[in-house]
């Protein structure tokens, strides 16, 4: 049979086993993991008992294909671990973890070393076997297989934290066990001498050389995929090169962790990769994952578990002695990290407690699997190591991992059972019955009008109302007997499913195309910070989040800077469009979730946590509004320009999905919808050019629409704006305060501010262009309101020191103020609305001009 034949049929007869195998596992509730490496084993016996004596048929070829099959452990490695590692760590929320990183790198690189010295020196205690090649089958057996871990886990539906550290441990001990292993196998074939510090040091050398590969394999990806957005097959195939080139280049090019490569590369892609690919393609990217890591999984279990007959050929009692000192001293080391070394770190405050429980659960679910029989198996094929030692590693290294999988595996559920880990805590059984009451009526009302609807009888949907109306009785008995949540446990909880709308409602708008990509990376990774704030300190961290999610960023201070000093303006008209889209974007989230507080949460929490939670988003929501206020202010033409472009690019969202819609409905044609497509495209790219920024403000136009300065030739305002000096002040900062005495007016050249005044109900809001404190120059009168910065302001102040010394020399400027204070003395009367001006007059006048009356003097803006 040809070669290609042979690995086709081979393949092909494997993929179509396993698609008979997941609804088998389910049925006779065993792991899939554990099913596929009894069927491997059962597979191995048959091409040993019936491979190769003459049969035919399909059956007879197929086991011969497979004893043909070149199966060996660079195959293993290279074909199916990037794609298993990939898949399963593209799943992997990574904020998640990095809140438990500290105990996962503890079970990843210290519990490896750990395991290795001990069944290291177990074996060498009951065999004649050298130390190296016992501390060669310790590395071997010392890391957790993510195939076997990850899988089982997933399937008996354990607490996700828990998940989370067996997940992150398997994911990443690879590196630890592979540096050890190659190190000790050097040693053992005499290329490579060396001792702990040796092998410290190339663990560290492989460990962050993998990393860096694979976070800047994993940005570079990031960035190609841009060209190709909304190109599904040319972005889904990305991601599968990046997972193979990744680990070809870490190990065969940069000397490093091709396992922590790909690990570190998939991470950056699942953490960023949502705004960087295309929203319609995630989906279809998450899906071909699991197609693939299903196959890789399936296929590596049962090709390791095909040689398990072969490697247990010779085996006899005392093997199996040595396996039993295997487990014992590989349990031993595992329970030391866990129950010993793990606390420290909680002592430490370098990690949340792991409960007894947990620790019980990933002690006894420390399985091995297909990595650890594919490193026994390139032992094996290694002609420099001895004939001894390759039977010793087989046969030690077989036992120990189907142990694993057949004792450990099999009663891992039993085990999560007896602790009572398949169990809600207090709070979410709480939660469980709210949202079941929610749920049930909700399905029962929806059913009655089913059958109105399609006019079924009352008789056969009467019976099935009543379920319902039973099952909604029994929660609400059960609720009745509940302990009550206290109300600041139901605050918490309601912020935290708050803070996990608002990330998914970014997400949404950033689908649409409302939000750019920019804007949504930065508002998923602040509400991440938000998030763990909310865990932490409830309320207090939601509060305390609230002003710095919308402060300014130091890239926007530096943009400011540089427009202000130097006259660059694209930095800042970028930034400016970016808080612009930030704002508004959070504005129109905060909207949705008081919508949904109402909706979905106060149904579930009661009216009362509504009613707070609405009061917390309302301030966070006002604090919003006014800082879209400011940047209006600040900036009113390149707003306006803004929101022109905002609105323009959901209108071209509206103009996509109705287009499609045609399509849909076969009104337009794919040529047409092509047409229309292109068109679409050349105008969004035509958006995404932002508009320019200028700011240049003539001086002696700002002067002179100061009506105190109203009808001067332009000499004297020449002359006026030769004095201006600038000043910049803080968000925040405190201009002029009540009761000061005036000595300066202000130009806001940029910027925004609020005048406090005293008696109003709001602040008055000031912005570029307008002026306040004018009345200082007539009368150092003491200010009867405070005025605060709303931004950053770059504001042009006039001394009334160095304005009193240029009216003196100018006898035309001295009379015009003259006639000026003249007029004001008996002032028209005011509109009601009109605001005062942030000075009182006193009777201590300069003496170029005469006091104004005693009465408040209205002001500009």
């Amino acid at each position: 049979m040809h070669v290609i034949v042979i690995y086709v049929l081979a393949v092909s007869g494997l993929l179509a086993l396993v698609s008979l195998l997941p609804p088998l596992a389910a049925r006779l509730r065993v792991p899939y993991t554990v099913l596929l490496a009894a069927v491997g084993v059962a597979l191995g016996l048959a091409i040993q008992t019936f491979a190769g004596q003459g049969g035919t048929g399909p059956f007879h070829d197929f086991l011969n294909s497979l004893a043909e099959m070149d199966i060996s452990s660079e195959v293993l490695i290279y074909v199916f671990l990037p794609v298993l590692l990939f898949e399963t760590a593209l799943a992997v929320d990574v904020r998640r973890l990095f809140d438990d990183v500290w105990p996962i790198l503890l079970m990843a690189v210290v519990a490896v070393f750990v395991c290795t010295f001990a069944v290291g020196y177990a074996l060498n205690l009951f065999t004649s076997m050298g130390l190296i090649a016992c501390l060669l089958l310790g590395a071997i057996v010392a890391t957790t297989d993510p195939a076997a871990v990850v899988s089982i886990f997933r399937d008996l539906g354990a607490p996700r934290r828990l998940t989370m550290l067996v997940e992150g441990e398997s994911l990443l001990n690879d590196a630890a066990a592979i540096a050890l292993f190659t190190l000790l196998l050097g040693m053992l074939t005499r290329n490579a001498h060396g001792g702990a510090t040796e092998a410290a040091m190339e663990f560290l050398r492989d460990f962050a050389g993998g990393v860096a590969t694979g976070y800047v394999c994993g940005r570079v990806v990031c960035m190609i995929v841009e060209p190709v957005r909304d190109q599904p097959m040319a972005e889904i195939t990305l991601t599968v090169a990046l997972a193979y080139l990744s680990y070809v280049l870490a190990e065969h090019y940069v000397g490093a962790s091709g396992v922590v490569a790909v690990v570190t590369a998939a991470l950056v892609v699942g953490s960023v990769g949502r705004t960087r690919i295309s929203p319609a393609t995630w989906g279809a990217l998450e899906h071909v994952w699991k197609q693939l890591g299903f196959w890789a999984n399936s296929l590596i279990f049962l090709m390791t578990a095909l040689l398990v007959p072969r490697l247990l050929g010779g085996i006899g009692w005392s093997d199996v002695g040595l396996v039993l000192v295997v487990v014992g001293a590989a349990t031993v080391a595992r329970a030391l990290v866990l129950f010993g070394l793990l606390p420290l770190l909680s002592g430490a405050g370098l990690a949340q407690r792991v409960s007894h429980a947990y620790k019980t659960v990933m002690l006894w679910g420390g399985l091995r699997g297909a990595v650890s029989l594919t490193l026994a198996l390139a032992v094996t094929e290694n002609g420099r190591v001895p004939d001894r030692v390759q039977g010793f590693v087989a046969v030690l290294v077989t036992g120990f991992v189907f142990y694993t999988l057949f004792i450990n595996g099999t009663t891992l559920r039993a085990v999560i059972n007896l602790l009572g880990l398949n169990k809600l805590s207090p709070v979410e059984h709480a939660m469980r019955n709210r949202a079941l009451t929610l749920s049930l009526a909700g399905v029962r009302e929806r059913v009655e009008g089913l059958a109105h609807r399609y006019e079924v009888d009352e008789q056969a949907v009467g019976s099935i109302v009543s379920q319902y109306s039973d099952r909604l009785d029994a929660i609400v008995r059960e609720r009745s007997t509940e302990a009550p949540l206290n109300n600041e446990d139901r605050v918490t909880i309601g912020l935290v499913i708050l803070v996990n709308r608002e990330e998914e409602l970014y997400y949404e708008h950033f689908r649409e195309g409302i939000l750019s990509r920019g804007v949504a990376e930065l508002l998923n990774r602040r509400t991440g910070r938000l998030l763990d704030a909310v865990k932490t300190q409830g309320r207090a961290g939601y509060r305390a989040f609230e002003e710095p999610f919308i402060s300014f960023t130091p890239w926007m201070r530096v943009a400011s800077l540089l427009h202000r000093r130097l006259g660059i303006h694209a930095p800042l008209a970028r930034r400016l469009a970016f808080r612009f889209e930030i704002l508004l974007g959070v504005r129109t989230v905060q909207r949705e979730l008081l919508e949904f507080i109402n909706d979905k949460v106060g149904q579930v929490l009661g009216t009362d946590v509504a009613c707070e939670l609405e009061g917390i988003l309302t301030v966070r929501l006002a604090m919003v509004e006014q800082a879209l206020a400011a940047l209006k202010l600040q900036y009113p033409d390149y707003a306006l320009i803004l929101q022109s472009r905002y609105v323009s690019r959901a209108a071209l969202r509206l103009e996509e999905a109705d287009y499609r819609a045609l399509f849909a409905e076969s009104i337009i044609s794919q040529e047409i919808l092509s047409d229309l497509q292109r068109d679409l495209d050349d105008r969004r790219r035509a958006l995404d050019a932002l508009p320019k920024l200028d700011l240049r403000l003539d001086l002696m136009d700002l002067v002179g629409r100061v009506p105190l300065f109203e009808g001067l030739e332009g000499d004297r305002l020449r002359g006026i704006a030769t004095l201006l000096k600038p000043r910049l002040v803080l968000p925040g900062e405190t201009i002029v305060r009540r009761g000061e005495r005036g000595d300066a007016m202000f130009f806001i050249a940029s910027g925004a501010v609020e005048v406090l005044v005293p008696g109003l109900d709001e602040p008055v809001q000031l912005g570029t262009g307008e002026v306040f404190g004018e009345m200082a120059l007539l009368t150092r009168q003491r200010r009867n309101a405070d005025v605060r910065a709303m931004g950053y302001c770059q504001l042009l102040v006039l001394d009334v020191r160095d304005f009193h010394r240029l009216v003196k020399k100018d006898a035309s400027l001295r009379a015009h103020l003259q006639s000026v204070a003249e007029a004001r003395r008996n002032p028209p009367p005011k509109p009601a609305e009109a605001v005062q001006e942030v000075a009182t007059p006193l009777a201590d006048p300069p003496a170029v001009v005469e006091a104004p009356a005693a009465e408040s003097v209205q002001a500009r803006g």
